[in-house]
């Protein structure tokens, strides 16, 4: 199993350059089709301190499940939020790597170079 994991969506481009760039670096992560197999709360709030942000920083606003799922209610708690992205993965900003002590999402792709040094 890789030190390396990657929250993906093949169907995503900044998703697969992410991917492959980390392949150019040596790099074969751990592949995590997170709308097929959503990431648990646990996975999530683990995810949040790697990266240092909030539940809305990682969050697709202009899905519509974002509001279709009441996201925008700003009066939610965190942990409500953390549900409601576990129920509607699609939400979540993609791709996301890390490891287990850092974390980078790639918009742009070359974000998560940093993992590497």
């Amino acid at each position: 199993m890789s030190e390396f994991n990657i929250l993906h969506n093949p169907r995503c481009s900044k998703s697969r350059q992410t991917l492959a760039l980390l392949q150019e670096n040596g790099v074969e992560p751990t592949i995590i089709e997170y709308l097929k197999d959503a990431p648990s709360k646990n996975k999530i709030k683990t995810i949040l301190k790697l990266l240092g942000v909030e539940p809305r920083d990682i969050m697709r606003k202009k899905e519509a499940e974002y509001k279709e799922a009441g996201l925008n209610d700003e009066s939610l708690t965190k942990e409500q939020q953390i549900a409601l992205m576990v129920e509607y993965p699609k939400v979540i900003e993609r791709p996301i790597v890390f490891t287990k002590d850092k974390a980078a999402v790639g918009r742009p792709p070359e974000n998560v170079l940093e993992l590497l040094k």
